[in-house]
This record gives C-alpha cells, sequence and structure tokens, in this order.
C-alpha cells in the first residue's frame, strides 16, 4: 500500500512537470506541442460550430483523453492503471491552472523569451512524461499511444514517438490547431529527450521507492 502511494505521488510530481511544459509551449505562440495542437485544433473547431461556451482547452483535453482510454481497453487494457485516470482526469485541469498563473506574465513576451520558453517547455515535458511512464502507477492516455506501439511493435520510443506526434500534428493542424517552427521542434525532439532521460528516471524512481518502501 505504501509503495503504491509513493508511486502514485511520483506520478502527479511528474504530470504536473509534464502540463507546465505544455502551458509554456501553448503561451510561447511559436506552435504546442503535436498532441496539443489536435487539442487546439478540435476545441477550436467545435466552439466554432456549436458556440458553446463552457469548453476549454483543459476540457477537451479530457474529452481526448476518455477516448483514448476507451480505445486501449480494447486494444490492451493492461496498460489502463489508477495513474491513466488520474492523468486523464487531472491534466487538462493542471494547463488551466498553470495557463491562468502564467499568462499574464508572459503576455506580451519578446521573441527571444518566447523561443526561450518553447525550449524550456520542450525539455520540461520530456521529462516530466518520463517520470509518469516509470512511475509504474499508469501512464497519461497521450502518451500510452506511442508506449503500446512501441511494445507491440518493438520499435525504438523515440521513433515510434517522432511518428505518433507527427499524426498528432497533421490532423491537428487541419482542424485549426496553431503549429509553428515549436511544433516542429518538439516533435522531433521530445522523443530523442525522453528516451535519454527514461532509463535515468526510472533507476531513480526504483532506487526511491526501495529506500521508502
Amino acid at each position: 500500500m505504501k509503495e503504491w502511494v509513493l508511486r502514485v505521488v511520483i506520478l502527479m510530481l511528474g504530470l504536473c512537470i509534464a502540463h507546465l511544459g505544455v502551458t509554456l509551449f501553448l503561451l510561447s505562440d511559436l506552435g504546442s506541442d503535436p498532441f496539443n495542437v489536435f487539442v487546439q485544433g478540435l476545441y477550436r473547431s467545435v466552439d466554432k460550430l456549436t458556440g458553446w461556451g463552457f469548453l476549454t482547452h483543459g476540457r477537451v483535453h479530457v474529452a481526448i483523453s476518455l477516448v483514448i482510454v476507451a480505445v486501449l481497453l480494447f486494444v490492451d487494457r493492461s496498460y489502463i492503471k489508477i495513474g491513466t485516470a488520474l492523468c486523464m482526469l487531472f491534466g487538462g485541469p493542471i494547463i488551466d491552472v498553470f495557463n491562468a498563473l502564467l499568462e499574464g506574465p508572459t503576455a506580451g513576451a519578446s521573441l527571444p523569451v518566447r523561443v526561450c520558453m518553447l525550449v524550456a517547455g520542450c525539455v520540461i515535458l520530456a521529462y516530466g512524461m518520463t517520470i509518469v511512464i516509470r512511475s509504474d502507477a499508469g501512464t497519461g492516455p497521450n502518451d500510452l499511444v506511442a508506449v503500446v506501439i512501441s511494445d507491440k511493435t518493438k520499435w525504438k520510443f523515440s521513433v515510434t514517438r517522432v511518428a505518433v506526434d507527427a499524426c498528432f500534428l497533421v490532423i491537428g493542424f487541419l482542424l485549426g490547431g496553431t503549429a509553428g517552427v515549436g511544433t516542429l521542434v518538439c516533435m522531433f525532439l521530445v522523443g530523442p529527450v525522453a528516451g535519454f532521460f527514461l532509463p535515468i528516471n526510472g533507476r531513480i524512481i526504483e532506487k526511491t521507492v526501495k529506500r521508502f518502501c
């Protein structure tokens, strides 16, 4: 029980870190990460067609996550853990909170500052994502897509992540999401950076769990 609670805490820490990176991408206005280009595109399309005022980026993020989880339940439900539900429920709201906190201070930022936000967001997202994955408490629905495909095909995670991100990017852009040079940087950088951090954070997390449990 103690180990399970610790792993959930580690997962939530990683989730907050990863979504801080996502928020920095969004606020840099240079193009967010590919999955959030998809979320943004769908959000804008649905909002334009329906005029539903209650929609936010975070709420659409949750809805898409629900769909991914529903599909994965048919593909291989062993990947669905309590942490997956936590990522699905809290991922979008965390983005909304960070956005509310940082939107004012970053408004009107110069291009060099926005570029720094973009680079920082990329590294922070990749690092946080690997903490979530290696927590072994469950992985976020959007990250599970690449994880499951990589496991089933035996492709390297970094290569699979780039391919999955490319699909999210194309669909999101066609739906009206904002894509820019930052999106391309993210697509080709997050996978390799995550591939670098995965074994490192895996070792750190397992040592931490053994130490306290």
